[in-house]
């Protein structure tokens, strides 16, 4: 599948809306992206996945993780794609865990998904939460990637959408200063 094909079913399930939106990042932007929205529909939530996972055919990969909620059912979808397993990490009293009982074995290779990566937060807490394991994470990968080539980690990359969107700092933001209403569409406030 072609970025453009990806690009195309993101507009045609309206992941890409347009307005004043704060992102869970805190930071301001005219353009949001909202993957629930396409991964709403198991047929494009397997294809996307299958995306992902072709990424990483040349790489053993025992165990997808997604950090709730984003990547919850995305590591689901590409466990079933690679026919591994799939977990979750959560955030308890503000700090990423892994819980509900999910255990990593020791040297198992682990493969960490997003819906959207923008500051590359959760899916760095998810890093340092697997780090203090005795795992080899794999890489990780996103259905979109909007930050801007901004966000480093220290593992390959593979998003299939890089998706180019300026956001703005909270008191430097130019849609605040023409007046436009704010949306706040994440899931956490800043």
């Amino acid at each position: 599948m072609t970025k453009e094909k990806i690009r195309e079913l993101l507009v045609e399930t309206n992941v890409i809306q347009e307005g004043h939106f704060v992102l869970s990042s805190g930071r301001h932007a005219d353009i949001y992206m909202q993957c629930a929205k396409v991964l709403q529909y198991p047929e494009h939530a397997s294809t996307l996945a299958a995306e992902i996972a072709k990424k990483w055919t040349d790489e053993e990969i025992d165990v997808v993780i997604g950090p709730a909620l984003g990547g919850v059912v995305l590591s689901y979808a590409v466990a079933e794609e690679l026919g591994v397993r799939s977990i979750f990490s959560e955030r308890k009293s503000g700090e990423m865990k892994i819980r509900r009982g999910f255990e990593l074995e020791v040297g198992e290779k682990v493969l960490v998904v997003e819906d959207v990566v923008t500051t590359g937060g959760s899916v760095k807490e998810v890093l340092a939460v697997l780090e203090e394991l005795d795992v080899e994470i794999v890489g990780l990968s996103s259905i979109v990637d909007r930050s801007n080539g901004e966000v480093g980690f220290n593992y390959d990359f593979k998003p299939l959408l890089p998706v180019d969107i300026k956001s703005y700092k909270a008191g430097q933001c130019e849609l605040c200063q023409q007046g436009m209403p704010i949306t706040r569409p994440g899931s956490k406030e800043k």
